[in-house]
């Protein structure tokens, strides 16, 4: 009797003797499977075999029922197998569904996987790969002579934890970094186009000299080169508020050069989220670059259908030849730096001017001004995260009735205090507006979220519950809908954003692809994490399998770090170095 989904076994000798008695039996696969498979004969030892489970293949097709077989951290055939089949480990997944480890394209993970590398609240979702680096928030590569302390106040939303060290200048340097962790997921990342900059230009409003937009330049090729997945940018964020198109493009050629990805958090996701998305399809259109646009929504009551308007914009871009696509997580709220709310002139010159400039009464009354036009009030805006514990948890409209004071003197109070280590949960989107993101054709799903540890100095605070439940609750509630079938989801959590970001050895369960692979019993499968109390995983993940390692199986994390730095472009892609 083969034991259930999410407990894996040795198995010994079939005359009933003690695990592990006797070597694992070199089976038969078919001829395709051993030659997809790389074997010079028909026969392979395995190392995993998971039987009776429905196959979801990750490529869009209906699930079948079949054994899928592991060898050296690869699959080596999908098929039945005769039940005296041998093998070092078997897991039973009948009644369940077996389909390709989630392929996270958009995550914030930069530094939680140097301080939190087992990864915990995204392996347990299913997530076997991640993509940092996104929306220009990344922490390299750093130029001689950058700013490294005003660069990592910038991106204060990723350093969650003071201890980790900046150790790395060079692009490869914190990529190897990242393989020394030793992670429980794979790692693809891109530049963060943040670092890039302000490393280079400063954190004031100019334009780059030419030698300056050289420089850049030659430092992004030399971050393609070292195996980064491609480029992001954060047009929200400064010093990126203060970018011009001219330096986008210059980074745009560099990016196609390299057939990358470039990945964009648009200039604008309320009012002007429209002619945001004109900017990067522009860009696309004379680059011929390929091109994500990130977390696609529009924010504010008044702003709800415009993104009907910005899919047509890509729908027409894709008609005329161009490589276009968008990804979303499924909930209703967004989670960024409080202090994107600010106007671009008040953040100029790095975190500390920006603080600064937050006691200047003139400065003061001009922010004021801005915010009485905003398309959300703060009653839809949480405190998730802060270095003071007592706000975190409170919407600004209830801190402010608890202080007697109005909603914009807490946030400027906060923003004085904390700079960027202040983070936001925001509201304000409409369900119609999700929906009709997560069910394009172009749309891959990718979580926004941080691998995070929740008994760790990553799972201090409130954060955004997709950091632990993105994947659960888009294959359970948005299919359940009607908005995606199940193989459809799948595909867009798997193959589909797998190859947005160049990723073409794992992302379908079929022969010779990597063996990352997760195990759902989809009656239970549930995102259990909420804005109430995030720090919760989900149910019905029953196994996750990294590279051919059980990483989770019955609710527990197995302690394994398998995970790989795929460097994209280089003759170590997919491998760990």
């Amino acid at each position: 009797m083969l034991e259930g989904a999410g407990q894996v076994r040795r198995r010994g000798a079939r005359s009933g003797g003690p695990a592990g008695h006797r070597p694992p039996e070199r089976v038969p696969l078919p001829g395709a499977a051993a030659r997809a498979a790389d074997v010079r004969s028909r026969f392979v030892t395995l190392d995993l075999l998971i039987t009776g489970g429905t196959v979801v293949d990750g490529t869009g097709a209906d699930g079948v029922q079949a054994d899928v077989a592991v060898a050296g951290g690869v699959i080596v055939a999908v098929g039945q197998y005769p039940v005296e089949t041998d093998a070092a480990r078997v897991l039973d997944a009948t009644g369940k569904v077996v389909c390709p480890g989630f392929v996270d394209l958009h995550t914030h993970s930069d530094l939680t996987l140097l301080s939190a590398p087992q990864a915990r609240s995204a392996v347990h979702q299913g997530i076997t790969t991640t993509v940092i680096g996104n929306c220009g928030l990344g922490v390299a590569p750093l130029a001689a002579g950058a700013d490294v302390d005003g660069v990592r106040a910038a991106v204060g939303y990723l350093d969650l934890d003071p201890g980790v060290d900046w150790s790395w200048r060079s692009y490869g340097e914190y990529l190897d970094a990242v393989a020394a962790a030793r992670p429980s997921l794979n790692v693809a990342g891109l530049v963060g186009h943040l670092p890039l900059h302000a490393g280079i230009v400063g954190f004031d409003d100019r334009e780059p000299t030419p030698r300056e937009l050289d420089e850049m330049t030659s430092l992004l090729a030399d971050a393609l080169d070292a195996g980064a997945a491609g480029l992001s940018t954060g047009l929200m964020y400064a010093p990126l508020t203060f970018v011009r198109p001219a330096e986008l493009v210059a980074l745009a050629r560099v990016v196609a050069e390299h057939d990358a990805l470039f990945a964009w958090h648009l200039r604008d996701y309320a009012d002007d989220v429209v002619p945001a998305v004109r900017e990067a399809l522009d860009v696309a259109a004379a680059t011929g670059v390929r091109t994500q646009l990130s977390h696609l929504t529009a924010v504010g009551r008044r702003n709800w259908g415009s993104v009907a308007r910005a899919l047509e914009l890509v729908e027409a871009a894709r008609a005329d030849g161009l490589d276009v696509a968008v990804d979303m997580y499924p909930y209703l709220a967004g989670n960024a730096p409080m202090a994107q709310r600010l106007p671009a002139w008040a953040q100029a010159g790095g975190d500390a001017a920006m603080r600064a400039r937050l006691a200047d009464p003139e400065a003061v009354a001009r922010i004021r001004a801005s915010w009485a036009a905003d398309a959300i009030g703060w009653d839809e805006i949480t405190v998730n995260s802060a270095p003071d514990p007592a706000v975190v948890g409170h919407t600004v409209t209830k801190l402010a009735a608890e202080r007697g004071t109005d909603p914009d003197t807490v946030a400027l109070d906060l923003l004085a205090r904390h700079g960027n280590a202040v983070s936001m949960v925001a509201g304000g989107r409409d369900a119609g507006d999700l929906r009709a993101v997560l069910s394009h054709p172009a749309s891959v799903i990718g979580s926004d979220g941080q691998a995070l540890d929740v008994d760790g100095p990553t799972g201090r605070g409130m954060p955004h519950p997709r950091s632990y439940g993105t994947y659960p609750r888009l294959l359970s509630e948005h299919v359940a809908d009607g908005t995606l079938t199940l193989p459809e989801a799948i595909r867009k959590c798997t193959s589909g954003a797998a190859r947005r970001a160049g990723i073409t050895d794992r992302g379908t369960i079929t022969a010779g692809q990597a063996a990352d692979i997760v195990v759902l019993d989809v009656g239970r499968l549930a995102d259990r994490a909420t804005f109430a109390d995030p720090r919760r995983y989900p149910a019905g993940v029953d196994a996750v399998i990294v590279n051919g390692e059980p990483t989770t199986g019955r609710g527990q994390h197995t302690g394994a770090r398998a995970g790989r730095v795929l460097r994209a472009g280089t003759k170590d892609k997919g491998q760990r170095s």
